[in-house]
């Protein structure tokens, strides 16, 4: 376990001017960090990487993340490696994440996996906020427990909330919760031992595109052997992983968002190279 504990912040304000979306702000606290931005897609998407310096999350971290699109603007994010949450004996770890999506914007949000170690104790909260004709495609994928060395999440307190709203009206609420002590880990009506689950989301006010049958399609034909389901949301869709492998899940997780991504008139053979 990492000693001692972080309050980090990263401010990311972006901007579209001159046929480019660029990063027109960014502050940044220790441990996270902004990498150069590019452009692999055009000037239109701009792609950037948030470090986490510190190697992960511990016990008495307050970590915050405000991300906001300027009109017009569109980027993708992601993170270069997993983030470790490791255990700890009495303090908590937050991290809070808003996102603020002005008129005509779009934003991918698909950080790597997170490695929740047994015996920490970690919540998470994520509030989108939606303008007009904006849309936000995100993923999270998580790992409880270091598997490969047999460890399981049996002690511990993972919680996650998700918020997203459109003029002042709730679009989608989500709450995620894990108790180690609870044996949901092993329960068939928990994660029957079962450590990784994942979840694809995309909420948009643009107009609605048909795309569930066309994604069920994908499932049945690519992935038929692993738990996935796809339903609708109010304005948008939500994929749900669940199994044994991270790598799985991002696979399936992959296929879903270039199909998305086709329906949105992007490169839907583009991959981040930190995904490789």
């Amino acid at each position: 376990m990492l000693e001692g504990s972080w309050q980090g912040k990263i401010n990311l304000v972006y901007e579209y001017n001159e046929g480019k979306t660029k990063v027109k702000s960014a502050y940044h606290q220790s441990p996270f960090k902004l990498q150069r931005a590019f452009y692999p897609e055009g000037d239109d998407i701009c792609h950037s990487v948030i470090l986490h310096t510190a190697g992960g999350i511990v016990g008495g971290d307050i970590l915050t993340q405000n991300i906001h699109l300027l009109s017009n603007s569109q980027v993708f994010i992601t993170t270069p490696s997993a983030t470790k949450i490791y255990r700890t004996q009495e303090k908590k770890a937050f991290q809070n994440i808003v996102i603020k999506l002005e008129n005509n914007t779009y934003l991918e949000y698909l950080p790597q996996e997170s490695i929740v170690f047994n015996e920490c104790q970690y919540q998470q909260k994520m509030t989108v906020k939606l303008g007009d004709n904006s849309t936000w495609l995100a993923w999270e994928i998580i790992r409880f427990g270091r598997t490969a060395r047999g460890e399981t999440f049996t002690q511990g307190q993972w919680l996650n909330y998700t918020e997203v709203w459109h003029n002042h009206q709730p679009l989608w609420i989500d709450r995620q919760s894990l108790q180690g002590e609870s044996n949901l880990f092993n329960e068939i009506n928990g994660l029957a031992s079962q450590p990784v689950i994942a979840s694809l989301i995309l909420i948009s006010t643009d107009k609605d595109k048909d795309v569930i049958g066309e994604i069920r399609e994908l499932i049945n034909s690519q992935f038929s052997d692993l738990i996935v389901g796809v339903t609708t949301l109010q304005q948008g869709l939500l994929c749900r992983y669940h199994g044994y492998s991270v790598s799985e899940a991002k696979t399936c997780l992959t296929a879903i968002w270039q199909l998305l991504r086709q329906k949105y008139g992007k490169n839907s053979s583009n991959k981040s190279r930190f995904w490789q």
